[in-house]
C-alpha cells in the first residue's frame, strides 16, 4: 500500500486523493467523491472536506494510499555534500 505523508495533523479528502496521485485532476476527485466511489477505511464517503487523519485508509477502486505523517527528521533543504546523484554543482556554479 502507497504511504503519503502529510504535513500537520489532517487533510482534506479531496487534497488527498489528488497528492497520493489516485487521480488526475481535481475535476475528476470532485466526481468520483461524489459518486461514492472513494472509501475511507472501508466505508463510502460522498464528502470533498471529509478530513482524514494520519492512518486513514484511501480506496479508488483497487487503488489505496493510507495516510502518513511526515517524517521531522527530513530536511526541506538540498545539502550538495551528502546528495547521493549525478549532480556536478561546480558545471553550475559556473554559469
Amino acid at each position: 500500500m502507497l504511504e503519503v505523508s502529510i504535513k500537520g495533523e489532517s487533510i482534506k479528502l479531496g487534497q488527498f486523493v489528488k497528492l497520493a496521485s489516485l487521480v488526475a485532476t481535481g475535476g475528476e476527485a470532485k466526481e468520483l467523491i461524489a459518486a461514492g466511489a472513494v472509501t475511507v477505511n472501508g466505508q463510502p464517503v460522498t464528502a470533498r472536506g471529509y478530513g482524514l487523519s494520519v492512518g486513514d485508509e484511501v480506496c479508488i477502486g483497487k487503488q489505496c494510499a493510507r495516510v502518513a505523517a511526515a517524517d521531522d527528521d527530513e530536511d526541506d533543504y538540498f545539502d550538495e555534500a551528502t546528495a547521493n546523484d549525478d549532480f556536478d554543482p561546480e558545471k553550475w556554479r559556473n554559469l
